[in-house]
């Protein structure tokens, strides 16, 4: 199908808050980047265990408080950020939430400190579901009466 004559999608801001109910975040602020082919959380520590023959990472988040998720590990993949540096990342499966649409997504894990936003929605996240206004924040994800105070 020309995508010149596709149904319009919604629309994205470069920010948006979103929520991953899988990993019991019921809201994040998440930068939209189309330039990153995916999705990244932040992760201050992340250890591996085996759950029933299977991998698994137990990590950690800092979000209003620290937490702990335990997650199956889907892949290891080499991810090079927009330094040009390249790390080994676990990637994990999980759902994410934005405003009333919820769908599977990869999630990379990795140590985000000294970024603005501890989440990265990137371009195969949204891929055929959303439009991006670089101009626009937070169209879709409804900001949690708790970030009031933050924002």
């Amino acid at each position: 199908m020309n995508k010149a004559i596709q149904p319009a999608r919604p629309v994205l801001g470069w920010r948006e808050w979103c929520a991953l109910p899988d990993l019991g975040i019921s809201h994040i602020k998440a930068k939209v980047d189309t330039g990153a082919r995916t999705s990244a959380l932040h992760a201050w520590f992340v250890e591996e265990f085996e759950r029933n023959g299977k991998l698994w990472v137990r990590f950690g988040l800092h979000l209003e408080q620290d937490q702990l998720v335990e997650a199956e590990v889907l892949d290891q993949r080499h991810v090079t950020d927009s330094g040009g540096h390249t790390e080994l990342r676990y990637v994990i499966a999980t759902r994410v939430q934005l405003g009333d649409q919820c769908w599977p997504i990869e999630l990379t894990l990795t140590n985000r400190d000294s970024m603005r936003f501890r989440m990265l929605l990137g371009r195969t996240a949204i891929n055929g579901r959303y439009l991006v206004d670089s101009e626009l924040s937070y169209l879709v994800g409804k900001k949690p009466a708790a970030a009031l105070q933050g924002e």
